[in-house]
This record gives structure tokens, C-alpha cells and sequence, in this order.
């Protein structure tokens, strides 16, 4: 009786090898190991013909998720009437611990908010960085860059104008997207680089010296740096923004609250004056009675707010690299 139950269960499974084998797989073998991500495209649609490509991956780090972005392109031209698009890259804040390439603020739909920026005629792009828990300082600044530098390396298929790049950031996004715009790294001849023409920073941190002494190991900015601030001068230069302006950085919009009790409002008043200082055109948009991010005492302070900031945001754009 064993015997012949091994032997019935031998053909069922014979019989079953034969009938996949009755239908080849079908599939793609490389030669080599295959690394990168092979998975189609995906496309979200925006309004005003405005395509959202989401998840695309511009860095490769050993020891690290693959690092993306986001793209938002507008409409397309007709056939024959195609011209390169100045590019925008928005950098998310959330104290380097936190926060994602989707979100702002008080801004209930981001992703509707930057495609709306890419039917004004821009490619925007919005980009995810290591934070603090994966990796310090010079980290996240290197991913900015590497992103700029990537979008740049793929203007021809994304349709940009590597002439006329702006960068945006807030807070935490505004301390990188502040350095970003004050120190351009000389790329190799024939390279993009990773330079801009524009730069927006809504109350970003510009001087970590004089922010205020937050010494707990788990502090925000310590955890950045990976260090005390009171312990590692040389890196608190090299991370604050202030310490690299000079004549030749780009047209600044600095946009904050005059009650921000996160980042102190001396924070963009101090940058706001060196860029002077130095000769850099700098406008500034202080906004009466709101905390951080725009918030106000009451839904609609931080409506009107939030509706001041993200006009005057897209009115520079247009201003410096968008419509001439």
C-alpha cells in the first residue's frame, strides 16, 4: 500500500513538470547580473496635461536604498513647436529626520501644487535624500547635488534647459537647497554641473552658529552634523549656507514668519544681508504673525499665508529663469 502511494504521487508529480514544460517560460536572461531597476515606467496625469513620473532613481549609494525623485512635466507642444523648459528641483524639509519629496507645509496636495508650478511651463522635480539616521552630513547636500547634476545629464529626454535651473527648499530642505545655491562644486569639462540660476528658500537654517543651543545627542541639527554644534566649528561652517556667499551666487527669495519659534526669523534677516552685502540681487517676504511653515493663528492666516508665499514663489521663478 506504501508502494503504491509513492508511486501514484511520483506520477502526479511527473505529470505536472510535463505540463509546465508543455508551456516554455518566457522570459529576458542577461548574460551578466543584472543591477538596475528594469520596471516600467509609471505615469500619474495632472491637471492641465501636466505628467507625473514618480519613483525615479538618480543615485546608487553601496549600503543604501536607491535614492529618487519625482518629475513633473507640462503640457506637450505640438509637433515641431518643442522647447527646453527651465528646471526647478524643490527640496522637502523635516529636520533632516523626516519628511518626503510629497509634501510641504500646509499644502494639502504638494504633488498638485508642483505639477500646477510645471503648467506654468517648468520640469519640476522633487527629491528624496538620506536623512540624518542613514547617513551625516555632507550626505544630503552630495544627494542634492547628485540630483541637479542627474536631471541635467537627462535634459534632452526630459525636455529641460540646463541654462536656467532654479532651487526651492524649506527649513531643513531650505538649509540644503541654501547651500546648494551659494557653493557650485566645478564639475569635469563636458560634465552638467551642479549650479543654479535661482534659488527660493522658505525659513531655512543659513548660520548653524548662531542657532539656538540644542546640545541633547538627539538633537536635530546635532544629529545633521553628527556632532555638538559647540564641538565642531569647522563643520558648522561648511554646512551653514551664510559662510559661502559671494558675488557670484544666484538671484534669492527668502520667504518666513515673523513668529517662527523653530527657526528664528534672524536666521533669514542674517542671510538676507550678507547676500546684499555681497552684491547678490535677494528679495525678502517676511509674513506677519506666522510660525513655522506658514503656520497662522487661525486656518485662514495660514491659508492667506501659505497662498502669499507659494504666489511670490512662482512669480520669481518666472522673474529669473521662467517666462522672458
Amino acid at each position: 500500500m506504501l508502494k503504491l502511494g509513492l508511486a501514484v504521487l511520483t506520477g502526479l508529480v511527473l505529470g505536472a513538470g510535463a505540463a509546465a514544460h508543455a508551456a516554455p517560460v518566457n522570459v529576458l536572461v542577461s548574460p551578466a547580473v543584472v543591477g538596475e531597476d528594469n520596471y516600467p515606467k509609471l505615469k500619474a496625469a495632472f491637471p492641465k496635461g501636466v505628467t507625473g513620473l514618480p519613483n525615479l532613481t538618480y543615485a546608487v549609494h553601496p549600503g543604501y536604498q536607491p535614492l529618487k525623485l519625482d518629475v513633473y512635466l507640462p503640457a506637450r507642444p505640438a509637433k515641431g513647436k518643442e522647447t527646453p523648459k527651465p528646471l526647478v528641483l524643490y527640496v522637502h524639509g523635516g529636520g533632516w529626520v523626516g519628511g518626503t519629496s510629497r509634501s510641504a507645509g500646509a499644502f494639502a496636495d504638494f504633488p498638485g501644487t508642483l505639477a500646477e508650478l510645471a503648467s506654468r511651463g517648468y520640469v519640476v522635480a522633487s527629491v528624496n535624500y538620506r536623512l540624518s539616521g542613514e547617513a551625516r552630513f555632507p550626505a544630503a547636500i552630495d544627494d542634492v547635488r547628485d540630483a541637479v547634476i542627474w536631471l541635467k545629464g537627462h535634459a534632452k529626454e526630459y525636455g529641460i534647459d540646463t541654462r536656467r535651473t532654479a532651487i526651492w527648499g524649506g527649513s531643513a530642505g531650505g538649509q540644503l537647497a541654501g547651500l546648494a545655491a551659494v557653493e557650485c562644486p566645478t564639475a569635469a569639462t563636458g560634465k552638467p554641473d551642479a549650479c543654479v540660476q535661482s534659488a527660493v528658500i522658505w525659513y531655512g537654517v543659513f548660520d548653524f552658529a548662531s542657532m539656538p543651543r540644542r546640545e541633547a545627542p538627539g538633537g536635530s541639527e546635532n544629529a545633521y552634523l553628527g556632532c555638538k554644534l559647540s564641538d565642531c566649528p569647522d563643520v558648522v561652517a561648511a554646512a551653514s549656507p551664510i559662510a559661502h556667499v559671494d558675488a557670484k551666487d544666484p538671484p534669492t527669495l527668502l520667504i518666513f514668519g515673523s513668529d517662527d519659534k523653530t527657526v528664528p526669523p534672524d536666521q533669514s534677516r542674517a542671510m538676507a544681508a550678507r547676500l546684499k552685502a555681497a552684491g547678490v540681487q535677494v528679495q525678502v517676504m517676511e509674513l506677519p504673525g506666522l510660525d513655522h511653515s506658514f503656520i497662522g493663528k487661525t486656518p485662514a492666516d495660514t491659508k492667506s499665508g501659505s497662498l502669499k508665499a507659494i504666489q511670490a514663489t512662482f512669480d520669481f521663478f518666472d522673474a529669473t529663469v521662467g517666462r522672458k
